[in-house]
């Protein structure tokens, strides 16, 4: 056989490399009727945050990585949650109004009138599935860690709502250094991982354990299967706690006082399009910083140095995350939607002699600076409240706009990145909005109340609601109505009186010209559509003189004599037979 010439073995060779190369990329590449695998979720949720405390809206805090999610996706400055934590968890989990979800409201401020009735269960009812739920026949993995809340041990917990793994904490907080109670409602934190009472390790800081045990869980996942993730984080809830070298930086900062921070902030939010260019409105009465000693200024500057450096930790271990992502080439195709579940905390402990007592008992510190550390006892109070609400009145538990306008970042495939959107948006919105985004259908249970967002975040269209469309919210008597511009809204004491106001938003954000008597048929149009939607949704009464405070401290008494009760029967018995046989003897 005569060998081949010089040209033809070119020939052979060239064949011969064309095929593997065909076959190759046949191997390594989908073929063309291969569908790309679905887009992952993470959903970090953020505890207590107002709307401008993070850096990217405003805020003191440096927040980089949080900025940086948003200047890749939509940033809203129209978004309103509930004005407390589960109510607002329990809708943007099911794109359910809180009433229909069995979580109204928290367990913690319940009266005995509402508890058992449709709607208050205090944990996910029946009937109501979860975005974990809706997932799981498109082949999704899911994933939780950090605050839960929405129901008990039992049958309460992610692991019996969707979810594959979970390292949840079901109370409404607890501390951040270590695994205890944060108030005597709790006798300790009862955190449960896949439905099994757990212990937190000795090295445990809230935000680091959510972050790292949520990297253990996707590490372990099945790579060929998108996830489902959320993290529920302790910052910025009540016991405020940071590494102490982080909270250095920001205690010149807040030296200035909290009328120059919300003075600040008005004008960060003019600035940044957050409100229209009007003068600063009168907020609820705030002490006057010049009022205050030297030593309280210096404890009250550390209190919200705290704060921020709390949301700037939490801020570097999403990083942690997002780093973790990137190297194993997940990032780009994850959605991620940042939120809030309510406006800032403004509840001062130790105001109450039982509380500091309690504290006491506990280990806990409130006063003595450098604050932060582990059994250091951290919260900003009333003032710094309304200093962090910005233009917004009123904080948390009220449905004043400082109680629900909070963030909402959704960046990843389909979202339109650098966008901010002025567009009407509610909590209830974001799981239909998710399952839009991944042409995911509604498994079986309760259809969802809130509205797909996919036409704003993917810049087909400026609203999804029309101004004639009435948006309403209810927790704990605490309401508020929105149509044509206008809101309606109603808070209860501590921190209202009951009384019906009306404000135009649109030329009045900071809610201070009660238009109700100006406008009469107005009004009166408004409350009607209010009492269609507490027919609607199932909304109980309030007992008469209610007061969320006052209910707390009576649940907690309640509570604790269930868990000493015995206890303390025997201790009377005992008592009562030694005083018996004492007079015997005398006698």
């Amino acid at each position: 056989m005569r060998p081949l010439s010089t040209s033809k073995m070119l020939r052979v060779w060239a064949r011969l490399f064309g095929v593997a190369f065909c076959i190759s990329l046949t191997l390594g590449e989908p073929s063309l009727g291969a569908t790309p695998r679905k887009p992952n979720i993470i959903i970090l949720i953020i505890d207590d945050a107002a709307l401008m405390d993070l850096g990217v809206y405003g805020g003191e805090a440096k927040t980089p990585h949080i900025d940086a999610l948003a200047a890749g996706g939509t940033l809203f400055t129209q978004y309103r949650s509930s004005p407390l934590c589960a109510p607002s968890r329990a809708m943007l989990l099911t794109g359910l109004d809180n009433h229909l979800t069995g979580i109204a409201t928290i367990p913690e401020v319940l009266p005995p009138s509402q508890k058992g009735k449709p709607g208050y269960a205090m944990r996910l009812e029946a009937g109501v599935k979860t975005l974990a739920d809706h997932l799981k026949p498109a082949g999704y993995q899911s994933f939780m860690t950090g605050k839960w809340h929405l129901g008990h041990a039992g049958a309460g917990l992610p692991n019996d709502h969707g979810f594959d793994r979970s390292f949840a904490l079901d109370a409404s907080g607890a501390d951040n250094w270590s695994q205890k109670s944060y108030l005597p409602y709790y006798s300790t934190a009862p955190w449960y991982e896949n439905g099994q009472a757990a212990t937190l390790p000795e090295d445990f800081y809230s935000s680091a354990f959510i972050v790292e045990q949520m990297k253990r869980y996707l590490a372990s996942r099945d790579p060929t299967q998108p996830f489902f993730s959320v993290l529920g984080f302790q910052a910025i809830h009540i016991p405020v706690q940071a590494p102490p070298e982080l909270v250095t930086p920001y205690i010149e900062i807040y030296r200035q006082g909290w009328d120059n921070l919300r003075a600040r902030r008005m004008e960060r939010a003019k600035e940044l399009g957050l409100v229209p260019d009007i003068a600063l409105a009168p907020n609820q009465p705030m002490r006057a910083w010049a009022s205050l000693t030297p030593d309280e200024q210096d404890l009250y500057a550390q209190r919200m140095a705290v704060n921020a450096a709390m949301l700037e930790a939490m801020d570097f271990h999403i990083g942690r995350l997002i780093d973790y992502l990137k190297r194993d080439g997940q990032f780009d195709n994850t959605i991620f939607v940042v939120t809030s579940d309510n406006g800032a905390e403004p509840n001062s402990p130790t105001d109450d002699a039982r509380m500091r007592f309690w504290l006491k008992t506990q280990g806990y510190d409130a006063t003595s600076q450098p604050m932060g550390g582990p059994n250091s006892y951290g919260f900003i109070g009333r003032d710094w409240a309304m200093a962090a609400s910005g233009p917004a009145l009123k904080f948390k538990f009220a449905t004043a706009e400082g109680g629900v306008r909070v963030p909402l970042i959704m960046t990843g495939p389909g979202i339109t990145p650098g966008q901010k959107t002025a567009a009407m948006a509610w909590v209830s919105d974001v799981a239909p909005t998710l399952l839009d985004l991944l042409e995911v259908t509604q498994a079986d249970g309760r259809l969802m109340t809130g509205r797909s967002l996919k036409p704003v975040i993917s810049g087909q269209a400026g609203q999804v609601y029309a101004p004639s469309e009435a948006q309403a919210i209810e927790v704990s008597g605490n309401a508020a109505l929105y149509l044509d511009g206008y809101k309606i809204t109603r808070n209860l004491p501590p921190f209202g009186d009951g009384v019906w106001r009306m404000f135009n938003l649109a030329s009045d954000p900071g809610e201070t010209v009660d238009l109700a008597s100006q406008e009469p048929e107005r009004f009166a149009q408004l409350l009607r559509a209010y009492s269609d939607y507490e027919v609607r949704v199932g909304v109980q009464p309030m007992p008469a003189n209610y007061n969320a405070i006052d209910q707390i401290t009576s649940n907690t008494i309640r509570k604790q004599a269930r868990r000493f009760g015995p206890f303390l029967a025997l201790v009377a018995v005992v008592s009562l037979f030694v005083v018996l046989l004492w007079r015997r003897r005398r006698a």
